[in-house]
């Protein structure tokens, strides 16, 4: 693939609607648990190559998500690093990357667990079978005694994202891995679970945002678990090759960096952070959160929210200062201006629309917390590419985010190779073409900048 490196405001790469689809050959491991928005492997192989990278060198994201940038690193046998502030995709990449599990141990421990999850059921009353359309043959499921959250557990989720019955098999499945669980294969398995959870145990729907579909009665729970272990066990007979690769992975904000990473300790940073948006990513990951024991109560999910970057006014708080950073930067300051503007002229009064301009300042202001934390781990010479996307998601005023974090960086004393052109989409209020980019950036060395310019 030609890539051409030009300046910030010139489209350098063809995008294809490809671009950001899974492909066949990249499903182990990747496949195990993924977000729907994840971006794909390939693109991240693409700069592993453009930036020369092998097994002398360590890749950081610190913005890791569900670990697409470290499996593929470790596929290729280079060392990596990740952080991530959302507690189900940390354990999530910390799942993916590790490759030290015996598979035939695995799926014998799975299958006794799976066996006494049905023993459990059907003293319950209960089959675990994929229900017929029009009626369903096996016993009748009881109308009482249903294994269920507490009212304030419930509260977290969203409504209606699982039905009774599902969710009491769930719960069946998840006390017999408490009960019988062994510390070698628990994490696997428990990612195994959360991946049926949300493609085939509950109600959720994805087009792209998370939200609620059709009601299942009833859905099995055990099979679809067990087909998921099965999909570790065959990647993981091919994986362990590859299994001594280091990989590690830091549950911490990517505004501080230097309080879990070693000084001059990363060669290269492939990442996406989140955009300036209305999407939550804790809402994405909720239900598997909440049901796995990630996030328990409304304090745990405020404890989330608080170590990442405040791309969405779900996430914002009183105390936040991170626009203080951009108080001076006069593009970021106009847009800005132009969506309040915008939200007065239109009667806007919303609590969530109030913050809108908000917002904006503080994503970049917090983004430029993390490059500038960044500098100190970095060694000069180091390679960055940051996948971000063009947004209109407030009140339709464009963002232009790779423009603006490209200008940052370069206030921060980082150069600004170029920006490529990944795809495009289509907004959904405006029917316009968003532009998806490659941010390119490298690190000269140790220059002390520390306020970001206009």
């Amino acid at each position: 693939m030609k890539i051409l490196i030009q300046s910030p405001n010139k489209t350098t790469r063809e995008a294809r609607p490809e671009n950001n689809k899974l492909r066949a050959e990249d499903l182990a491991a990747h496949n195990w648990y993924r977000f729907v928005l994840s971006f794909p492997p390939h693109l991240v192989r693409d700069y592993l190559k453009r930036f020369n990278l092998n097994s002398r060198h360590c890749v950081l994201d610190p913005f890791c998500g569900t670990g697409t940038t470290l499996v593929e690193c470790k596929k290729l046998g280079i060392a990596s690093v990740g952080v991530e502030s959302n507690p189900m995709a940390c354990f999530a990449s910390r799942v993916k990357v590790n490759w030290n599990v015996d598979p035939d141990s695995l799926m014998g421990h799975a299958r006794k667990i799976a066996d006494l999850a049905l023993e459990g059921l059907e003293a319950d009353g209960l089959d675990d079978e994929e229900p017929l359309p029009l009626f369903h043959t096996g016993r009748r499921p009881p109308t009482t005694n249903l294994r269920t959250l507490s009212e304030e557990v419930q509260k977290l989720l969203l409504k209606d994202s699982i039905s009774s019955l599902p969710l009491h098999k769930t719960l069946t499945l998840l006390e017999t891995l408490r009960e019988y669980e062994d510390e070698r294969y628990s994490e696997h398995e428990r990612l195994a679970l959360a991946k049926a959870i949300v493609f085939r145990i509950s109600n959720l729907h994805f087009g792209p945002e998370v939200g609620i579909g059709p009601a299942k009665s009833d859905a099995p729970v055990v099979a679809p678990w067990l087909s998921g272990i099965r999909e570790m066990v065959d990647d993981l007979r091919v994986l362990t090759a590859k299994a001594h690769t280091r990989s590690i992975v830091h549950r911490a904000d990517s505004r501080c960096l230097s309080s879990v990473l070693e000084p001059s300790s990363v060669d290269a940073v492939i990442t996406s952070p989140p955009y300036p948006n209305e999407k939550d990513y804790t809402r994405t990951t909720r239900l598997e959160s909440v049901l796995l024991g990630f996030i328990r109560n409304k304090e745990d999910l405020r404890l989330v929210k608080q170590e990442l970057v405040r791309s969405n006014t779900r996430s914002v708080y009183r105390n936040d200062q991170d626009d203080l950073l951009v108080a001076d930067h006069k593009e970021i300051q106009r847009i800005a201006h132009a969506i309040e503007k915008r939200r007065i002229e239109l009667g806007k009064t919303s609590g969530f629309e109030r913050q809108y301009a908000r917002v904006t300042k503080l994503y970049f202001g917090g983004m430029a917390r993390h490059l500038s934390d960044l500098r100190t781990i970095l060694r000069p010479g180091a390679r960055l590419a940051y996948v971000v996307g063009d947004q209109a998601s407030y009140l339709r005023v464009m963002i232009r985010t790779g423009q603006l974090l490209a200008g940052i960086a370069r206030s921060l004393g980082y150069e600004v190779m170029g920006v490529d052109l990944f795809r495009t989409r289509l907004a959904t209020a405006t029917k316009a073409q968003l532009r998806e980019e490659v941010v390119l950036l490298r690190w000269p060395g140790k220059r002390d900048h520390r306020r970001v310019a206009s």
